[in-house]
């Protein structure tokens, strides 16, 4: 198995993903190549939380320009992770919250 480090990149701080911390769903950068079941042993090992669910998306990289070059920033994969009710917080994020 590989380590849960190598699955989480990141949270994704944006105001929505704070306005769902309120209903237990948290938002991670994740890699590309983990599934569902990876990322819920993950952050259940991480933070040592209780994961209820884990939806994935697939996120294009947005094309850029500079000039008459253009890029392309890489794909990534987003997921969002809600906990089961009776689990605790995430305490990474509680500093975070408005």
């Amino acid at each position: 198995m590989r380590d849960p480090h190598d699955i989480i990149i990141k949270p994704v701080i944006t105001e929505k993903s704070m306005e769902d911390m309120a209903e237990g769903k948290y938002t991670f950068i994740v890699d590309k190549k983990s599934n569902k079941i990876e990322i819920k042993k993950a952050v259940e090992a991480i933070f040592g939380v209780k994961v209820a669910k884990v939806n994935t998306i697939n996120m294009r990289g947005k094309v850029k320009r500079q000039g008459l070059t253009s890029g392309k920033r890489p794909d990534w994969k987003k997921a969002i992770v809600k906990l089961t009710e009776d689990s605790k917080r995430i305490e990474f994020f509680e500093g975070m919250e408005q």
